[in-house]
C-alpha cells in the first residue's frame, strides 16, 4: 500500500487536489491514478489535479491534469491556487512570483492570504459572432483561447423552444448548461480536442457565468480561463470596460482586468479567492 500526501484547494469554487513532489518524491501519474484521486465518490474528489515541484530559476513549476487525466492546458483558478500553495510552502521570496507551466512562463501576486492574482498571456484565435448548431437551432457564439479553448454564448441568444423565436432564455439558473454545453463541446468544428463552453448573462456591467468544462465533462462551480474569455468577449462585443466582475456558479466573484490596445488584448489578470480546504493522505493499493 502506497501513501500519497495531498492538499485539497479551492479557487472560487473550482477545486483541486495538490500533490507536492517534496512530500511525494518519485511519484508518477497515470491516467488511472488521476481519475482515482479526482473521483468524488471513491477518491478525494476534485475538478483536477495539480503537481507542484521545485524548478531552477523559478519559484516553482506546476503541471495541471483534468479529472479525466488529460493535460497540456492552462487552468487559471488552478494557477491562482498554486501561487497560494507555493507561498504557504515557503517557495516565494516575495509577494510576486515567476513560475512555469507546460514550458511557458507566468507571473502572479499574493494580494493577501486568500486573494491571489494570476497574470495571463494574451488570448489567441479570437472569433466573434459566428454560429454553432446545437439544441435544434443556430446559436450566436464567440471564441477565445485563453490557454484553454472557450466558446462564450449569451443565454438570451438561445431559444428555449426552437419553434418560437420569442422564447429565449433569460434566467441563467434555469439554463441547461450540462445538456447544451456537452453538445457544443463535442461539435466536429472543435475536434479533436473539443472546447469548454461558457454561458453568460450581462447584468449591470457584471457577467453572470456558468461553464461546462471539458476534461471534467460537467459544469464546474467556477472556471478561470473561461471567466477571462467571457470578460474579453464582453469587452469586444458588448463594450464592457475592465476591470470586469464575474459572478460564478459558486456565488464567488472573480475579477478580470486587461488593456484593450486597438482590439489587442494585453496585460490580462485574474483575481479571486484561493484557499486550502484540507490536508490528508490517500492510500493506494498496489
Amino acid at each position: 500500500m502506497k501513501k500519497i500526501i495531498f492538499t485539497k484547494m479551492s479557487g472560487a469554487g473550482n477545486d483541486f487536489v495538490f500533490i507536492d513532489e517534496r512530500e511525494n518524491p518519485g511519484i508518477t501519474f497515470s491516467t488511472d491514478l488521476i481519475k482515482k484521486l479526482c473521483n468524488r465518490k471513491s477518491g478525494i474528489g476534485s475538478d483536477g489535479l495539480i503537481f507542484i515541484k521545485d524548478k531552477k530559476d523559478f519559484d516553482f513549476e506546476m503541471k495541471y491534469f483534468n479529472a479525466d487525466g488529460t493535460t497540456n492546458t492552462l487552468c487559471g483558478n488552478g494557477a491562482r491556487c498554486a501561487i497560494k500553495y507555493a507561498n504557504d510552502t515557503g517557495r516565494l521570496k516575495s509577494t510576486t512570483t515567476l513560475f512555469q507551466s507546460e514550458g511557458l512562463n507566468y507571473t502572479g501576486k499574493v494580494l493577501n492570504d486568500e486573494l491571489i492574482k494570476f497574470d495571463f498571456n494574451p488570448p489567441q484565435k479570437i472569433k466573434l459572432n459566428f454560429k454553432v448548431k446545437a439544441a435544434e437551432q443556430l446559436i450566436t457564439a464567440n471564441y477565445a483561447d485563453t490557454g484553454s479553448p472557450h466558446v462564450v454564448i449569451k443565454i438570451n441568444d438561445v431559444l428555449e423552444d426552437p419553434l418560437n423565436p420569442l422564447s429565449n432564455y433569460d434566467q441563467l439558473l434555469e439554463f441547461p448548461v450540462y445538456e447544451i454545453g456537452k453538445e457544443i463541446r463535442n461539435l466536429p468544428e472543435f475536434a479533436p480536442g473539443g472546447t469548454n463552453v461558457n454561458f453568460i448573462k450581462i447584468v449591470n456591467d457584471s457577467i453572470l457565468i456558468r461553464t461546462y468544462e471539458r476534461g471534467v465533462e460537467n459544469e464546474t462551480l467556477a472556471c478561470g480561463t473561461g471567466s477571462v474569455a467571457a470578460a474579453v468577449i464582453g469587452n469586444l462585443v458588448d463594450g464592457l470596460e475592465p476591470p470586469i466582475k464575474l459572478i460564478t456558479k459558486s456565488g464567488e466573484h472573480l475579477t478580470v482586468d486587461f488593456k484593450n490596445n486597438n482590439t489587442n488584448i494585453e496585460n490580462i489578470s485574474l483575481t479571486g479567492s484561493a484557499k486550502i480546504i484540507f490536508i490528508g493522505e490517500y492510500y493506494l493499493n498496489l
